[in-house]
């Protein structure tokens, strides 16, 4: 899925491998493995690239809304506002004793709502569905 949108935004940006290689601080051909799926890039190339095509880290790596139904989907954005609040009203949050800045906490919640994601998916592919929906109550 990865490499598929990879390539198809870069078409559509009409821009070539080597663009993006420099864009990256790559070589072409480290680029293309990415396009080939014989690498994947880090986190901080993926959020490069969805902020250079404007779309979201999840959409890149095909795990944007398909895989969840509206209702779960509110259900995670609640949970994600409770966990900001709960981080936000913890008095002197910090890492390594530095507070933490805007673009931290952001970094922060993008991986708490991938881990939050992760965790529905495992769940539904391991819980039988007789318990997933008295799970959610």
């Amino acid at each position: 899925m990865l490499s598929e949108r990879l390539r198809e935004l870069r078409k559509k940006h009409k821009l070539t491998q080597k663009d993006l290689g420099d864009f990256l601080g790559i070589s072409e051909s480290g680029y293309g493995y990415y396009e080939q799926g014989r690498n994947e890039p880090s986190l901080e190339s993926l959020k490069k690239l969805a902020s250079k095509y404007e779309v979201s880290v999840s959409y890149l790596t095909g795990e944007d809304k398909k895989n969840f139904t509206e209702k779960e989907e509110k259900d995670i954005a609640k949970q994600m506002e409770k966990i900001r609040q709960n981080l936000e009203s913890q008095e002197g949050l910090s890492f390594y004793g530095e507070p933490l800045s805007e673009e931290a906490m952001e970094s922060l919640m993008e991986s708490m709502e991938h881990m939050v994601k992760q965790t529905k998916l495992i769940n539904r592919k391991y819980i039988p569905k007789k318990y997933r929906d008295k799970e959610n109550d």
